[in-house]
């Protein structure tokens, strides 16, 4: 199908086009081009040149005033001497469909793919083994130093993925692990990431970790009414979240749910937060109500809809 029409209106645009590395390209040679409207097919979109002045170029071998050079990664494919409009018209559409080479393909999905894991989060490390267990000297080393700052990083194992650890030394120029990254751009490894804590810049560099006490405040607030429990709204992982969300869901109140089994930090940090030691728990307007004994009482005693409701 075809995609959006792209207007070259002078010749710096049309140029600018011809760039583009993942099209599909004509390159003109023509003493002029006015009053004509050509559409060069692309495989995303279609090119639109019309009315430009294009001065002529050293001819060399070219025999004809028109000459449309076909391109796909800037090796010529195929060429029509001569603006014969309904050969052009089957050229293109021809070259349009064409799929890329295998190697190319699977190339350009590499690089796709290092593009959003490097962008997976505000801060990424590819590291050897985990932040938990470090598999190499290095690793261990750069994940001390970003716990001693508080920075808030995910990571990758690069031993989980061989294409990743081979792919990523190309894609970023580095040729050695840990490789620590910001915003989706290389910081460097073991060695810069030294230098920028002595001289105090990776403070300024790297995101920090929202506190746990910050977190679970904001955690608790995040709705009106707030149940952390385990499991979720569509499936209880236990007898007493199952029976809480059963009362829950005929109250006819919103609420929402926090799955305490997906994150062990908020599962213990909430026991003493809230200085309630069992799951579930729940809040409303950011104050514990209490767990599931509390919760069949109110309700038998006919308060648990005035409190959900924040009026108790």
């Amino acid at each position: 199908m075809a995609g959006a029409v792209a207007a070259a209106g002078s010749a710096e645009q049309f140029q600018q086009l011809l760039q583009r590395p993942d099209s599909w390209k004509l390159r003109l040679c023509l003493k002029c081009l006015k009053n004509m409207e050509l559409v060069l097919f692309q495989r995303s979109c279609s090119l639109r040149v019309e009315q430009l002045e294009i001065p002529l170029m050293a001819r060399g071998s070219v025999g004809a005033l028109c000459v449309f050079v076909s391109l796909q990664d800037c090796q010529k494919v195929d060429r029509l001497d001569g603006a014969h409009a309904p050969e052009l018209t089957q050229k293109v559409q021809r070259h349009a469909g064409a799929a890329p080479s295998p190697a190319a393909s699977a190339q350009q999905q590499l690089q796709t793919r290092l593009s959003k894991l490097v962008n997976a989060a505000p801060c990424m490390l590819f590291m050897k083994g985990s932040p938990k267990e470090p598999r190499c000297g290095f690793s261990k080393q750069m994940v001390e130093i970003l716990n001693r700052h508080n920075v808030a990083f995910s990571s990758f194992d690069i031993f989980s993925d061989e294409e990743v650890r081979q792919g990523l030394k190309t894609f970023s120029n580095w040729p050695t692990y840990p490789q620590l990254y910001v915003s989706g751009e290389l910081i460097g490894g073991l060695d810069i990431i030294k230098e920028l804590e002595a001289s105090g810049e990776l403070d300024t560099i790297c995101p920090k970790a929202q506190k746990l006490e910050d977190r679970l405040k904001s955690l608790i607030n995040k709705a009106p009414v707030m149940l952390f429990m385990k499991g979720n709204k569509q499936m209880a992982k236990c007898g007493f979240s199952k029976q809480i969300l059963e009362i829950m869901n005929n109250s006819g109140v919103d609420y929402e749910t926090f799955d305490i089994l997906e994150d062990e930090e908020v599962r213990q940090g909430l026991k003493s937060f809230s200085n309630w030691p069992t799951y579930p728990q729940l809040y409303v307007k950011g104050e514990l109500v209490g767990g599931l004994d509390i919760v069949k009482e109110l309700k038998e005693s006919g308060e648990l809809l005035p409190v959900l409701k924040g009026e108790n």
